[in-house]
């Protein structure tokens, strides 16, 4: 990505008093509070009060974010065509191009490439709530950016949390989705047995609609299942 595309993404930011310095080699950025920009497989850290230089041209570092981004993308693609429980570690070696010993310099197994995938997706979305919660009264914010993209990769989705899914997937997913209602009503709601039961019912609910959507043959807009699942759950909240 050049620099002029990182500086033109980064604009949103002009709020949190961000101050952002683009060099042929060198990406600096300050900003107020901690934030996430994500650009498709490529996400970039800003860290509160602080600056985060990251030298691009330093060989080791480069050939380590190339790498692990050919082990997302081959993941990624092979997931709805092989499945999770049938695809190897290999096949992912042999679509990114990477070596098995390579992988094992990055991740123990699989699974920890998808934790991995997944916990950034996580950050993603919680980043995008918390802009959504400026503007939107709704308890769960994430839910919107959730469901784009669920939405806009359905295949890639279907195999994750889908009637074909594996077990591990989908636990991996369901641990994602935990966490993040749980954070949310932490932001709302004491800690107790209460908010935990909570976070698993509302959570479990959350994937089970969601798998329900990409595996259904009409699908739903964005729009209708997104207040389909707030009309459900607004009353448990409402409880708490």
């Amino acid at each position: 990505m050049c620099p002029e595309s990182v500086e033109k993404a980064l604009t949103h930011l002009d709020p949190f008093q961000t101050r952002v310095h683009i060099q042929s080699t060198t990406v600096r950025i300050r900003i107020a509070r901690h934030q996430l920009v994500h650009f498709g497989l490529i996400s970039y850290f800003v860290f509160t009060g602080g600056h985060m230089s990251e030298k691009l041209s330093e060989p080791n570092d480069r050939r380590v974010r190339r790498t692990r981004m050919a082990l997302r993308a081959a993941l990624i693609s092979l997931l709805p065509k092989r499945g999770w429980d049938d695809l190897s570690v290999h096949e992912i070696c042999e679509r990114a191009n990477v070596g098995r010993s390579t992988f094992y310099m990055h991740y123990q197994s699989k699974e920890q490439l998808l934790a991995d995938g997944l916990g950034d997706l996580r950050k993603v979305l919680m980043v995008e709530a918390s802009e959504r919660r400026r503007t939107s009264p709704k308890t769960l914010p994430f839910v919107r950016g959730l469901m784009e993209h669920v939405y806009e990769q359905r295949s890639l989705f279907r195999s994750l949390i889908g009637r074909g899914s594996g077990h591990v997937v989908q636990m991996r997913f369901r641990q994602m989705v935990l966490q993040l209602v749980n954070e949310e009503l932490s932001l709302h709601v004491d800690q107790g047995w209460e908010r935990d039961a909570a976070s698993n019912y509302i959570s479990g609910a959350l994937v089970e609609l969601l798998g329900w959507w990409v595996d259904s043959r009409t699908l739903r807009s964005v729009e209708e299942v997104e207040q389909f699942f707030h009309n459900l759950t607004s009353t448990v909240i409402r409880r708490l």
